[in-house]
């Protein structure tokens, strides 16, 4: 008897109404478990550390300057869109500022929001850090903004190691998102490479800085995360 109504059912199924009703079941069911995963937050915030952007100084420099890891701020303002986190938090501050030279308007957090609203991100859901002088101060600044939730931490990719394990020294749970990669397939002969350019010279200055900042900058080891 089980045999048979299992074989009735798969006949059903195989006439063409049978398939199109099964079709549509099936489309159904897969829109509403994506609906779901994409009103599910993952991340508390999404946190994009300074060093992409040059404030703006009215009047010679009206706007932001946007520098080569400005991806940084792109890549940030995507993954809000695609719904990941419900704010974005732009950490970095000014030297100038700091010492008084600048006004409290030309931080590097300030030039970042003004381009995320420039691509769409409403200023509410926007959350400024603008003390921060170095990656260490952003993940103590962020720490103290975001508490223990989880965070999608963007930067760029040759600065993710070293801004990962200062984030867990600061006691912050940073997950990586990454932009701005510097070592892309190209379809350059290999011979070009043997010739010395400006480019490389500057992402060779890049690559060294982190791995020297990675092997003996310790300063992030004495950092004490707050409970």
């Amino acid at each position: 008897m089980t045999s048979f109504i299992v074989l009735k059912v798969l006949a059903q199924l195989a006439s063409p109404m049978g398939a199109f009703s099964a079709g549509l079941a099936a489309a159904v069911v897969l829109t509403l478990f994506r609906l779901r995963r994409l009103g599910r937050r993952c991340y508390e915030a999404i946190v994009v550390l300074g060093g992409s952007i040059v404030p703006a100084v009215p009047p010679l420099r009206p706007d932001p300057k946007l520098s080569d890891s400005s991806d940084r701020v792109w890549h940030a303002a995507r993954l809000f869109h695609r719904g990941l986190a419900p704010r974005i938090v732009v950490s970095g501050g000014s030297y100038a500022v700091q010492t008084g030279q600048a006004p409290p308007t030309q931080t590097e957090a300030m030039a970042m929001r003004q381009f995320l609203l420039a691509l769409g991100v409403p200023d509410e859901r926007i959350v400024m850090e603008g003390r921060s002088l170095n990656t260490i101060e952003n993940m103590l600044e962020t720490r103290a903004l975001v508490g223990t939730a989880p965070v999608a931490l963007v930067t760029s990719a040759y600065h993710m190691p070293r801004a990962l394990r200062l984030a867990r020294q600061a006691g912050l749970s940073a997950a990586a998102f990454p932009t701005d990669w510097q070592v892309l397939p190209e379809t350059t002969p290999w011979w070009e490479y043997l010739w010395p350019s400006a480019g490389a010279l500057v992402v060779s200055g890049i690559a060294l800085k982190e791995y020297l900042a990675l092997a003996f900058d310790k300063r992030g080891a004495t950092v004490k995360a707050e409970p």
